[in-house]
């Protein structure tokens, strides 16, 4: 299976508007060729996503959970293009599904640029440091922070997260199926977490 780079992930994410993992394995499907790729996920039935992804999403609905024992709650801000899908069940049930989701996974953000670049370095250094310790020669460590750091992401970003309802599925992808059964984009753009008596 051919190395796919990150820079060909985000080059097939630019031009087709779709979520990292569905990029990164259409890539690995198609040898790490972009042109193929596009055909690939065109193939795949993503095309109609793909078509939304250009779209804007500013309406939504902000939604809540709060934790049994009120001692947890969380807010969502999840957008779609018209209020009138924001009033569906659909979409209210997927807000809420996230909410609780976040609740549970404590993600640190919605995707990878919102993890702040200090924060990674922090991780490489930790990791790196292990792998010295583990005694692995240096071209080998690089490898293994490479990998420690991609493990990171996709536990720490709230897109890359398996759904705590379903870990066979990402959020990435549970958004990819509610995007193509409503005919909307739909995004999650921030949340917060409150937690009683932190600041």
């Amino acid at each position: 299976m051919a190395e796919i780079s990150a820079k060909a992930v985000m080059q097939l994410r630019k031009q087709t508007g779709l979520g990292m993992m569905d990029c990164k394995k259409a890539l690995q499907e198609s040898d790490g060729d972009v042109d193929k790729a596009v055909e690939y996920l065109r193939k795949q039935g993503m095309a109609a996503v793909e078509k939304r992804a250009g779209r804007d999403a500013t309406d939504g609905s902000i939604i809540s959970y709060i934790h049994p024992g009120s001692r947890l709650g969380v807010l969502v801000e999840v957008n779609c293009e018209t209020d009138f899908v924001a009033r569906t069940d659909d979409f209210q049930q997927f807000g809420r599904d996230v909410a609780m989701h976040i609740a549970a996974a404590q993600p640190l953000a919605v995707d990878r640029d919102g993890i702040a670049a200090d924060v990674i370095d922090r991780e490489k250094g930790i990791f790196l440091e292990q792998a010295k310790n583990e005694g692995k020669p240096e071209n080998i460590a690089e490898k293994i922070v490479q990998g420690r750091v991609e493990k990171f992401f996709q536990e720490n970003c709230l897109m890359e997260q398996a759904f705590v309802k379903n870990p066979d599925q990402t959020i990435e992808q549970l958004i990819t199926d509610l995007t193509a059964k409503i005919g909307e984009k739909i995004g999650v753009r921030r949340f917060s977490c409150f937690r009683l008596g932190e600041e």
